[in-house]
């Protein structure tokens, strides 16, 4: 994934760079994005999302090989600051083209929290729509509990 580098309608998505850390290890703790996303062990596997040569956030995807499920994932995450203007659905499509048109899939996935109200209306304005819950999906890092994930899937036909 180095030197990728895919333009958006206002966002750029680029591999990261260690001069990044410093700026996604802030975005991770603020509090709205703590809510959902632990701190990773590293950002070396995804993108960094820019608007206006301001790191705002992060992408990654992930990639089933096996010819017979073959399809994508991805999961996001924004500066608060920046929530609300666009930007989410506008990563998250950009994303999605590059995933269908160059790495072929016909299928993409999208699994956030189902209480995340927020990222769900963001990825449903992209096209992705709701297949179902998936019960104790995912375990909560602040409470340690099993929380439920919504699972939201887009055919490469569905993609606005």
């Amino acid at each position: 994934m180095s030197d990728l580098e895919l333009r958006g309608e206002r966002v750029l998505l680029r591999s990261t760079t260690p001069a990044d850390t410093a700026a996604l290890d802030r975005i991770v703790r603020e509090p709205e994005v703590a809510l959902w996303w632990p701190p990773p062990e590293g950002y070396e596997r995804m993108l960094a999302v820019v608007v206006d040569g301001e790191v705002i956030g992060a992408i990654q995807f992930s990639e089933e090989t096996d010819p017979e499920f073959r399809h994508a994932g991805i999961d996001l995450f924004l500066s608060a600051r920046w929530h609300g203007q666009g930007l989410g659905p506008d990563a998250v499509r950009t994303l999605a083209r590059w995933l269908i048109a160059e790495r072929g899939h016909h299928r993409l996935v999208i699994d956030p929290a189902a209480a995340n109200t927020y990222a769900v209306r963001s990825y449903r304005k992209v096209g992705f729509a709701p297949v179902g819950i998936m019960r104790a999906y995912w375990r909560n890092h602040r409470t340690g509990e099993w929380e439920d994930g919504l699972l939201m899937d887009l055919l490469a036909a569905e993609l606005t």
